[in-house]
């Protein structure tokens, strides 16, 4: 049995209790295939936006502008969905995430993979830039855009993962001192305003950002990446995906026990015993 497996069983045995692991190989690799698959198949876009959507000057503007879609771009495409599957059927929690463990969070967490791999990918962006500017003096014209739209993606998608790991901002100071009702009245309310707040941003952008995504707005710079077709409609979907992990959180926090919160949370005792053990400490 391979280790993926056995962890596999044992999360079946414990009745989808999560196993505390450090994230091995297959959970670093699949979140970098879907970002090389993804990316590809982002960047390709509007050739697949010229064969679904209906003909017209859209259609046609982008004609003119894009090829036609290649195998490549297929496989590509096919191969980001399958790896977005593996990549949440195969995730797996670090011993300092949340320890919750359904569906919805396998599929947050893996989305904080994502942005993991894509903060990575920024820093070796603006590291070659750097090099090229400074050293070699022959500064890129897509490096800078890039950035600002691998960063887009960044703080779009991690709002996601917060919310899984109960990252947000909350006054414990507050909180931690009313009864359980209570505790669970605030709960609701702060979920209820959650899902108002996204189905009304929702409503109110849905026909903006499908006009950008149909027509592939561009950024208009040199580069010229399509940064309001993608993150206009990116922001749409994480809110709602947003709202779905709120209301999960509060089916699963619901009969649990009140925590006290105090300074002593934002310790790391492996983080302290490791400078321990380095300035030679028993």
């Amino acid at each position: 049995m391979t280790k993926d497996a056995a962890q596999d069983a044992t999360f079946y045995e414990t009745g989808g209790a999560a196993p505390q692991v450090v994230p091995g190989p297959l959970q670093v690799l699949m979140p970098i295939l879907f970002c090389l698959a993804a990316g590809w198949a982002m960047w390709r876009m509007p050739a697949f936006l010229m064969i679904f959507s209906d003909p017209g000057p859209t259609v046609d503007a982008l004609a003119r502008r894009y090829d036609a879609a290649s195998a490549i771009d297929w496989l590509a495409a096919v191969a980001a969905a399958a790896f977005f599957v593996l990549g949440v059927m195969t995730v797996r929690r670090a011993h300092n995430e949340y320890e919750e463990w359904g569906i919805a969070d396998r599929l947050s967490v893996f989305v904080g993979r994502i942005t993991m791999i894509i903060i990575a990918a920024m820093v070796c962006v603006m590291v070659y830039e750097v090099v090229l500017r400074y050293v070699f003096e022959k500064p890129t014209l897509w490096a800078n855009e890039m950035t600002l739209w691998m960063a887009g993606f960044v703080f779009i998608l991690s709002g996601l993962y917060a919310m899984q790991q109960r990252s947000h901002i909350r006054i414990f100071l507050l909180y931690d001192i009313l009864p359980r009702w209570l505790q669970r009245t605030c709960d609701v309310i702060s979920t209820i305003l959650i899902v108002v707040f996204a189905f009304f941003l929702f409503w109110g952008g849905y026909g903006e950002a499908t006009q950008k995504f149909a027509r592939w707005e561009t950024f208009g710079t040199a580069f010229d990446p399509p940064i309001p077709a993608t993150l206009k409609p990116m922001i749409l979907l994480v809110v709602t995906f947003v709202a779905l992990q709120a209301i999960a959180n509060l089916i699963r926090d619901w009969n649990k026990e009140p925590v006290i919160h105090t300074a002593a949370d934002d310790i790391d005792p492996d983080e302290i015993e490791r400078l321990r053990r380095q300035v030679g400490g028993e």
